[in-house]
């Protein structure tokens, strides 16, 4: 309630772009503050609870539920975000040098459709200057998932050196890795998806994992992909992924539909989050555990707003979820209100951990 009556109404006669710098400035400000991180935890933490601990891709979180990519772009704020109730917090997206992204204005709110249209591209500080945050980091209550991408300037072909670029530099500071192939938002990006040019780029991402693990495990890896890929596309792309050793897919990133929203914004080019993408999202989820026969570890993202739109995808087959939308519209205080309806759904039907609903639909 704090966040509705207050900071929202306050957030939303700002520029979008400038709340979004005002809310991690703050966040960061708060929690380097004497107390700033035990005050985060007693307004907007969650108890810990064993029923939703989840295991997955050998890392243990303290939650089903974390921050997606693209809010913390510069892992400006982890520790802040690791207070407020999320299981883990992905970073970025990071590229291997920093660049501005696209001319501004490129972040748009879509109040009637409870939606954002971003066309950011990639805007951030760098790889080295993200290691140097993360490794200042003195404590990591949750996974740190970092989100890798390449510099708008580096041609397809030359990707996967970005890639490997983002491995090397983060790899000490990294949980696990997210590859962003499907931002709509720098050009020609979405192509890496498919066939071969998919196919070269895990080889040389798990290449490199290996190459920093030293003969030790590698660090786990997903792959983030697109909700606009035809059904053909879909399947071509999960077998590819399920063939190259990664530990997982993310879906979905943002969506260039623009099916029902009501909202001025929506004539703005860029990719497309929240409330539209709520069933298209749980639907890429069901097929892709279909299509894995559940082999393959999901992270369920778009337009969870509420315990019921998490619980979708899990049911669907997601093992986490993730948001972002979400947190703008509703506040930090959605995380107790997902947390407690995740529970009191996995109870209604019986379950006594979280584990036994992924995929439940598929049973």
């Amino acid at each position: 309630m704090l966040y509705e009556r207050f900071a929202k109404p306050l957030f939303f006669r700002m520029d979008p772009e400038k709340a979004h710098h005002l809310v991690i400035d703050g966040i960061g400000y708060a929690a380097g503050t004497p107390g700033g991180l035990t005050l985060l935890r007693k307004l907007y933490g969650v108890r810990r609870d064993e029923a939703l601990v989840s295991e997955v891709a050998g890392l243990t979180f303290p939650s089903p539920v974390g921050l997606a990519a693209g809010l913390d772009k510069n892992a400006e704020a982890v520790p802040g975000f690791s207070s407020i109730g999320f299981g883990f917090v992905e970073v970025g997206t990071v590229t291997p040098v920093g660049q501005p992204g696209n001319e501004q204005p490129r972040l748009f709110r879509l109040p009637p459709d409870q939606a954002l249209v971003n066309r950011m591209g990639f805007n951030n500080k760098g790889a080295e200057e993200m290691a140097a945050r993360l490794a200042a980091l003195q404590n990591r209550p949750v996974p740190i998932g970092v989100n890798i991408g390449k510099n708008k300037l580096t041609p397809n072909e030359e990707a996967p050196l970005d890639y490997e670029r983002c491995i090397r530099v983060l790899y000490p500071h990294a949980d696990f890795f997210i590859v962003n192939i499907s931002s709509p938002n720098t050009p020609d990006l979405r192509d890496l998806q498919h066939g071969d040019e998919l196919r070269k780029l895990l080889s040389a991402v798990t290449a490199e994992l290996e190459r920093q693990a030293g003969g030790a495990a590698p660090k786990p890896v997903f792959v983030k992909i697109a909700p606009d890929l035809s059904d053909a596309q879909l399947d071509e792309t999960v077998d590819v992924i399920s063939r190259s050793g990664v530990s997982g897919v993310i879906a979905t990133n943002t969506t260039l539909s623009r099916e029902g929203l009501e909202h001025g914004h929506r004539s703005e080019a860029g990719g497309l989050s929240g409330r539209p993408l709520t069933g298209r999202s749980t639907e890429i989820v069901r097929r892709v555990y279909a299509r894995t026969e559940g082999r393959v570890p999901i992270i369920g993202s778009g337009g969870i707003f509420t315990a019921e739109d998490a619980y979708a995808k899990i049911r669907a087959g997601a093992s986490l979820v993730e948001i972002y939308t979400a947190l703008i519209y509703k506040g930090p205080e959605v995380n107790r209100q997902l947390h407690a309806g995740l529970k009191r759904l996995m109870r209604t039907d019986g379950f006594t951990h979280i584990s036994q609903a992924v995929g439940a639909d598929h049973r």
